[in-house]
């Protein structure tokens, strides 16, 4: 039987599941070790962002994950879930991207607005002509990408963030082993899914491995990334992308590094 090809799948470890099936289902061998995890925080901003959906002071609310919906949720505090869903249903909600979407559905709200090119730049690109004038608040990531910000902000929004979660680099044996199988060569493709993750990835290189020889077998193998801002992140570590998407999930992203595997 002809052997898999290893997939190094690096998400938090919420995806786990989800990336190993779609691995395992385009052929792929999955080896699941993940190099950013989620932690839950609250910033200042946070009770505004509630106050203002909960008299409708907002105008559109854009949620770019479905990690900044769960946690938007565990951060309400006195404020009961189903009074601020409703209050949000009638609000209009933007979602990066079909997971996003799949999410708020999940919770009762239909309806959100999506982008044909889901990242910031499509999210710009999609309310920037109604933009103008418009209170928007966007409950999100603690390093979330400032395009998205600065994009609404020109074409002349109110904009609003409240850090709802952040993203912190785990370190421990399975990373080192990551590392480990990098140097082997028994990996033969990477799935790199954030700007966060390619950091974080090359910062455990720096730690429990030489960087250099880890950039070199990343270039014999296939690199995937979703969207330019991550391939632009790993090719300025001097890593060849080989795979990206046209469809911003990680399902089209094993797809496209399948199809460079031919």
């Amino acid at each position: 039987m002809r052997k898999r090809p290893v997939l190094a799948i690096m998400r938090p470890e919420t995806y786990t599941d989800d990336s190993e099936k779609i691995a395992e289902d385009a052929g792929f061998q999955p080896l699941t070790v993940p190099v950013v995890t989620l932690k839950g925080m609250k910033d200042q901003e946070f009770d505004g962002f509630v106050k203002r959906v909960l008299s409708r002071k907002t105008d559109i609310v854009i949620f770019t994950s479905a990690n900044g919906i769960d946690h938007t949720l565990k951060n309400l505090d006195g404020v009961s879930e189903k009074d601020f869903l409703d209050a949000l249903q009638k609000i209009k909600i933007v979602a990066i991207g079909p997971t996003t979407r799949k999410k708020l559905e999940d919770c009762g709200l239909t309806g959100s607005l999506m982008p044909g090119e889901y990242s910031s730049e499509g999210l710009v690109n999609e309310l920037g002509k109604e933009a103008g004038g418009k209170n928007i608040d966007i409950p999100r990531s603690f390093y979330g990408s400032a395009v998205l910000v600065k994009g609404l902000e020109d074409a002349g929004a109110i904009v609003r963030q409240t850090h709802v979660y952040t993203l912190e680099i785990p370190e421990g044996p399975l990373q080192e082993e990551l590392i480990e199988k990098t140097l082997n060569g028994e990996i033969d493709a990477f799935a790199f899914t954030s700007t966060m993750m390619v950091k974080n990835f090359m910062a455990l290189a720096d730690k429990t491995g030489d960087r250099s020889e880890v950039i070199k077998q990343l270039n014999n193998s296939v690199v995937g990334a979703i969207g330019y801002p991550t391939a632009d992140t790993v090719e300025s570590f001097c890593v060849t992308v080989d795979a990206v998407p046209e469809e911003f999930t990680f399902k089209a992203l094993v797809e496209a590094i399948k199809e460079k595997m031919k």
